[in-house]
């Protein structure tokens, strides 16, 4: 049996926050392993990255998803009783409602709405001058997405969901008062949503057929019991939240479009371009750092070891920053996708394995779809400058906001 590298400090808690999007990697090129061993909140776990490691990490045979998300995730981002935590059929049930929701149409029609709402605020921002450009598609998005997923949202309450959604973004990996108002923000999210759920089930708030709310307001378990309110309200937000959280994406292919603006010509008449475009942005800027599970019985690896119930991270930034799968991957290459074929452990900024039977993201080709959207509009939609300011990212935050500073000035509609 081989011995696994382990940290040699008590708990890597602090180091893990210190380092941030880096941390397991760092180790494993330290160790010159992709496998090691820490603790992490005082708890025994394994550290992994890699190909291999993905294939191994999505196995759900190995590998349980309940009790391994930290509850002050659960609390802030994803919601508690979310289908992030569930395994098994119940989590195929869950997993195959999101996916109903998925459909071609209906990413289509979202699309469609981003297109029509980006065109219209071309002139707000033309008059406001200087805008950030991260606040301004976290609010473009709040309005899309709540009207496409059949979500009532006036005009004035704008402003306070996209904060609220926001703030359960940002709120898991950190501490003090900016994960405090992540608690309250998904008190106040999921309040707001179970009473939306409780009027379209009683018929005062009627929901569109195929819509995110009608679907997930009328599922049924395998026992035929609708989701309890507060869960289905977990389970809405887990549409509305993800895909606000794309202004994150969408904000660093501006920044891309911005230190590469030889790509600027090809995104604006090439599909293909863009396709590659986006997928580069996705593996190279930061998403989400990893992902967790624990082992569901014990067994051997490679030689080494996995106890049951031990937590594993999978390091997604990691993986899509592996020099064995990426050469030079600290270099932004959009052609590197070209004739590239899709592999569902090697790019998995979102989650890795199967869309339909494991817990890779079911609105991973909504976030593809928006962002080859706004690629073209931001090169053939609308001019705009770049005025000089600190555009660095820091990886040791998580999540890795795009700069805070990053803002567009003149804009105006292309000629």
């Amino acid at each position: 049996m081989a011995t696994m590298p382990a940290d040699r400090t008590p708990d890597s808690t602090l180091a893990l926050l210190r380092a941030g999007y880096r941390f397991i990697g760092e180790r494993c090129d330290r160790y010159g392993s992709d496998i090691f061993q820490t603790r992490i909140l005082l708890t025994p776990t394994i550290c992994l990255r890699g190909r291999p490691a993905a294939m191994l990490f999505y196995d759900n045979e190995r590998f349980r998803r309940q009790g391994a998300m930290p509850l002050r995730v659960q609390r802030t981002l994803t919601g508690r009783g979310g289908v992030q935590g569930l395994d098994g059929s119940e989590h195929a049930d869950r997993k195959a409602m999101f996916m109903s929701i998925m459909t071609p149409t209906a990413i289509r029609q979202l699309g469609q709405l981003f297109d029509d709402e980006w065109r219209a605020r071309i002139p707000a921002w033309e008059a406001a001058g200087p805008v950030t450009l991260y606040d301004e598609l976290g609010r473009l998005l709040t309005r899309v997405v709540c009207a496409w997923a059949g979500v009532s949202l006036p005009t004035s309450q704008v402003d306070r969901r996209a904060v609220d959604l926001h703030a359960m973004i940002e709120a898991p990996a950190v501490v003090g008062p900016r994960h405090l108002r992540g608690l309250l923000a998904r008190r106040r999210a999921e309040r707001w949503i179970a009473g939306v759920i409780e009027r379209t089930r009683l018929g005062l708030h009627p929901a569109p057929a195929g819509s995110a709310l009608a679907v997930i307001a009328e599922h049924r378990d395998a026992r035929g019991t609708l989701l309890p309110r507060r869960i289905a309200a977990v389970e809405l937000l887990n549409v509305l939240r993800p895909v606000v959280a794309i202004d994150q994406y969408i904000a660093f292919a501006a920044l891309a479009l911005h230190d590469h603006p030889a790509w600027r010509q090809r995104v604006s008449d090439d599909d293909e371009a863009t396709e590659h475009f986006v997928q580069e942005v996705r593996r190279y800027y930061p998403f989400f750092p990893m992902a967790a599970a624990r082992v569901r019985r014990s067994f051997d690896w490679q030689g080494h070891h996995f106890p049951r119930g031990r937590r594993v991270l999978l390091d997604l930034y990691g993986t899509n920053h592996h020099p064995t799968l990426w050469p030079q991957p600290e270099l932004f290459r959009p052609e590197r996708f070209a004739g590239r074929r899709g592999d569902p452990f090697d790019l998995i900024p979102q989650g890795g394995g199967d869309h339909w039977a494991g817990h890779r993201c079911a609105g991973e080709w909504i976030t593809i779809d928006l962002m080859k959207r706004a690629v073209t509009n931001l090169t053939t939609t609308m001019r705009y400058d770049v005025p000089v300011q600190d555009l660095a990212l820091d990886l040791r935050r998580m999540p890795a906001l795009p700069p805070v500073d990053l803002t567009l000035a003149n804009i105006r509609p292309a000629a």
